[in-house]
């Protein structure tokens, strides 16, 4: 797998297909993606900071129309002309340029630990979704992507959150939570992780050494696909993102 040169560039703050030291971080997304995507069908669906677009894209397939939304002036260029099914405008997630009540699901994945207003987000979230609508939603589980510290470790986000606060963030901003579940290694992945210690380590490593790849943790990385990851409703705070529904009342 190599870098599509008409890629965004790979900054840390997003995630971007085609790159092959990217993929398991990659297919990592798209299960996400993937698992929810069943509750757009025949939607209007509004993914709010979709970043690169590929998740806009898949979920394109099964929606009546797809509207992304991305501040980022390069990011909404790229998305228009690389995925043109994905309706692109470029706005601001606290303040989003739509009408009360006329959009049946959001999706916002892996965005809202980068929001310094997350409870400005979801009151908007509320206000554009039409009674009964639905706000998909994923983001790292503070318990595992940053244990032990009070500030995240990537420096891209603001504040990440475990299951019982996103719920109470959701509930307190009038959502019913429909879902609250974790994505986890499936078999693969948890016999990788017996093989490098942990596979997200052993890239880690890789990351801040500046070093090569190791030829049998890139092939690894390379293989991965999204069936290799797990999404289910038990144990979520030792899940390693969390995937949650909520509906407006």
């Amino acid at each position: 797998m190599t870098a599509d040169p008409a890629s965004l560039p790979l900054t840390g703050e997003r995630t971007v297909p085609g790159i092959s030291e990217e993929n398991y971080w990659f297919r990592r997304h798209e299960a996400a993606y993937m698992t929810l995507s069943a509750y757009c069908q025949d939607a209007t669906v509004l993914e709010a900071g979709c970043g690169e677009g590929y998740g806009a894209d898949l979920l394109a397939q099964c929606a009546k129309t797809v509207i992304g939304l991305d501040y980022d002036e390069l990011t909404t260029k790229h998305v228009a002309r690389k995925y043109p099914r994905v309706h692109m405008l470029r706005g601001n997630l606290v303040m989003l340029p739509f009408a009360d009540q006329s959009i049946d699901v959001v999706a916002n994945f892996q965005v809202v630990e980068h929001l310094w207003e997350q409870e400005r987000f979801l009151a908007e979230c509320v206000r554009v979704l039409r009674p009964g609508g639905r706000l998909l939603i994923t983001t790292p589980n503070r318990i595992t992507f940053s244990p032990g510290r009070d500030t995240p470790l990537n420096p891209f986000h603001t504040r990440e959150l475990n299951a019982a606060e996103l719920t109470e963030l959701l509930v307190g901003a009038g959502f019913r939570v429909e879902l609250m579940s974790g994505l986890r290694h499936g078999p693969t992945l948890r016999a990788a992780d017996e093989k490098f210690g942990s596979i997200i380590q052993a890239q880690m490593d890789v990351a801040v050494s500046g070093e090569a790849w190791p030829t049998e943790l890139l092939a690894y990385v390379t293989a991965v696909t999204s069936a290799d990851f797990e999404i289910v409703e038990s144990d979520v705070d030792s899940s390693l993102d969390l995937v949650g529904v909520a509906i407006k009342p």
